[in-house]
Parts: C-alpha cells; structure tokens; sequence
C-alpha cells in the first residue's frame, strides 16, 4: 500500500512539543515495561518466538504512531520498518534502533528479575531496559509529540539481531533499501557523556573476534609422567595470550593503528568506578583514558575452553582453544587488522605450538564529519532539551552497521544518539534506564525532528 503525502500539519512550538513528552511520558515508560518483559535474545540458542513476538509488539507501537508500517525477514529476525511520507518539500529523517537484547546471563548476579522490569528510585532495572528498546520508545514519544504529523517525512527502522552481529542487515538494506532512503538517519543505540550532559557520537572502534587453536601434543598424558619436557597447551595458549600487550599495558601488534582524538578529558575515578575496577587494580596502557578508550585498539581474552576446575585431572592439555577480542582504531581496516594480529600470533608461538587461527567476525568502525545543519540542529535540540551543550564523544564500543548505512546512504547526515549513561550497564547484570534522562531524550527527539524540517 502506498500512503499519500501528508498535508502539512501546524507546527508545534519548542515548549509545547516539551509538554506533549512530558505529558505522554507516564505510558511511554508502562509501554516500555510491557516491551522488555518480552525476552527477545536473538541468539539461535533462545527461543525466536519471543523475538518475533517483540517484532509485532513494536509494530503496533509504531502504528499507534501513525505510521504505516511491516515486519520483514531476509533470512534472519524480523525487523520492523514504519514509514511517514514527507510534506512537500521536507527532508526524510531515518530513525534507527533495535529490539532484539542480549541473554541475561547469570539470574543470580541481578538484584531484580532481567525480564520483570523494576522501578528504583529515578532508574528503571530490567534486560533491553535501555539498551535498545528505550530506543525504540524515544522515536514512538517524538511522534506522538507532533501528534503523529511530524514536519519532516520519517522512517523507523527497528532491527531484530543487533545484538548478534546484524547478518542480514545487508540483505534488508539491499532489498528494502527504497523505503529507507533518507536525508539523515538517527542512530539511536549509544550513550550520554554523563546524566545531565548529552552527548553526540562522532566515532566509534571497530573490532575483529579471532578464535586461537593451540596444540603441543597429539594427545593429552599424565602430568607426572611426561610433564617438564613436554608442555601443556592450555600454558603455551596463557603464554601466547601475554604476547598481545607490553609491559605498559599497550596492545603490542604491529600495524594495528591509534587515531588521533579530541581534548575531552575523563575523571580517573569516575572511570574506576564506573567499570567496577578493584581498589589495587592499576590503569593499563599509556595516553590520555579518551585515547585509550577511543582511538588506540585492545586485546581481550573473552573466552577459553578448558576443564573446570571442579573437573580436572592431572593431566597435559594436548590443544586449547580461545576466543580473542581486539577493539580498533575506528580508521583501521578490519582485514588488515586481522593479518596483523594473524601474524603476531604465528610468531610468537611459544616451543613450537602448531596454531589454528580463524576470524570469527569482523566489523569497521566510524567517525563522522561532525559538521553541517544536521548535527547543528542535533546540537540545538540537545542544548535544548538538558539545558547545557552538547559534547562529541566517541565510544571504545564496536556498531559495525553504522558502516553499513554510511556505505548504503553516502549523502544522508548520520547522527549517532543513545539513551544510555555510564551507569546503565548494557549487556552486563542490573542494566538499567535513568528515567529522568530518558525523559530529556524523548524532547531532544521531538525538537530535533522539527529542526531537521528548517
């Protein structure tokens, strides 16, 4: 079905477009809640029913909107796409989010269910409490606000499998591509500099996941019996692992890149708390902790297969295998990068260790031409809406479809915006929404999608 253009609706001033969010903020947040009880982990290993369910339930928001909207399947979980037509003569603003979450992990290291929602004080604790379905109930609080007529044509764009690397994203873009043709896109899955200063996205690192193989012997063998001249591969594998940093801290790759960053500066106790870090842990690393975040590439090892500890035997491991995590500069190429760190690892193999090396994923980074009548009409509805000026972070996170739509949409202006501050703990156990920032970027939304029409 196609939708005829809309006749221009009377334009809404900044304070009342204000009172409408304020006023429409009660069953946004309940709408929210009944959203993120719905358990849409969008790995293959959850049940994809709920995904799905989550995929309708956000259709009916978006058409309780007033736009006109349809689920889509291009082999991997449905996403939900709405349109708005343009007035005559408006931009199209694309608004991007996902609502799909990630698994809750460990119920016992979470104060509230994951899955029940629970008010605390100014915060709202649950899985996809922020991260992204507080996306997704931004873009349907900014409609409302313009009554559903807003001054510019509007796409939502909510994705199913963010949260597991967006692999039929391009399939979506190629076939769907027509109905997202924007002049500017909103990307609604980032974060604040802090509660109380907003904050635009200007960059962001890229990332690689390689899985290790190392192996010593053809099979495993006592320990007492032949340990001493023959090594285990679970040591030679720790021992590889140690290559990847200096003794600074810095990763020690050749031909892995650091990008140049801007002069904001970070509190070192704000950071320590705010990653949990123990008292007597050290900062690692050299450079301010913006660069270090931002700009200069990271080693982890998120992942090692090896006998508990409740289950071992005296035995030498005959092949250990683990899953590393290198985060990027965002200008680095991420095929360059895994050649570099492919060839880091081969030679420093510790005693002859046969290594299988496999890139698992990969995704480039991003950094914005931060200028022009988008971001300042970004920057004056930020302003705006919290009453202090916006800053340009970048984050030390990895969204690879950012690149996508930069690649899809060359001309369109890419505002990445979130609804997410240092203490909302995406991904992790207690994630949370700080409700009252939550309400200031619903306005910045609402304003901005006016100012966008100018």
């Amino acid at each position: 079905m196609t939708q005829n253009t809309p006749a221009p609706a009377p334009r809404r001033d900044d304070a009342a477009l204000r009172q409408a969010v304020l006023d429409g903020m009660p069953q946004v947040i309940d709408e929210l809640v009944e959203l993120a009880r719905i358990p849409s982990v969008s790995m293959p290993s959850f049940d994809q029913s709920h995904v799905q369910a989550s995929a309708e339930a956000t259709a009916r928001l978006l058409e309780g909107a007033g736009l006109e909207v349809e689920i889509v399947t291009e082999g991997g979980a449905p996403a939900v796409i709405g349109t708005l037509p343009a007035p005559e003569g408006a931009p199209t603003v694309l608004l991007y989010a996902h609502h799909d979450v990630q698994p809750p992990g460990d119920e016992a290291d979470w104060d509230t269910p994951p899955f029940e929602p629970t008010r605390k004080g100014d915060r709202l604790f649950g899985r996809g409490c922020a991260d992204d379905k507080a996306g997704v109930m931004a873009h349907v609080a900014a409609l409302r606000a313009h009554d559903g007529r807003p001054p510019v044509g509007v796409t939502v764009f909510v994705e199913g499998e963010e949260e597991y690397g967006s692999e039929s994203l391009p399939d979506i873009l190629e076939k769907h591509g027509d109905k997202l043709a924007c002049d500017a896109i909103v990307l609604a899955d980032s974060a604040n500099w802090k509660v109380g200063v907003p904050a635009l996205t200007t960059s962001l690192r890229g990332m690689v996941r390689v899985q290790v193989t190392v192996s010593t012997l053809s099979h495993a063998v006592h320990s007492g019996m032949y340990g001493g001249p023959a090594m285990d591969s679970l040591t030679a594998f720790s021992r590889l692992a140690a290559s990847l940093h200096d003794e600074a801290g810095d990763v020690a790759v050749k031909g892995l890149a650091v990008d140049p960053v801007g002069d904001l500066e970070m509190d070192e106790a704000d950071f320590r708390s705010e990653s949990g870090m123990l008292p007597d842990s050290r900062l690692v690393g050299t450079g301010s902790l913006t660069e270090r975040l931002w700009a200069k590439p990271t080693a982890s090892v998120i992942g090692v297969d090896a006998p508990r500890v409740s289950e071992a035997s005296n035995t030498l491991l005959a092949s250990t295998t683990g899953l590393l995590s290198f985060r990027l500069a965002p200008s680095q190429d991420p095929q360059a990068a895994f050649e570099a760190i492919e060839a880091h690892l081969r030679e420093y193999a510790p005693w002859g260790a046969t290594l299988e090396v496999t890139l698992q994923d990969a995704g480039s980074g991003f950094r914005a031409d931060a200028s022009g009548p988008a971001y300042d009409a970004a920057r004056s509805a930020f302003g705006a809406a919290w009453g202090t000026d916006a800053v340009d972070i970048g984050l030390g996170g990895s969204i690879p479809f950012i690149a996508m739509f930069a690649e899809k949409f060359p001309e369109a202006s890419i505002l990445v915006t979130g609804v997410e501050d240092p203490d909302t703990r995406a991904h992790g156990a207690n994630e949370s929404l700080h409700l009252g920032e939550f309400e200031k970027v619903c306005v910045a939304e609402a304003l901005l999608l006016s100012s966008l029409a100018d």
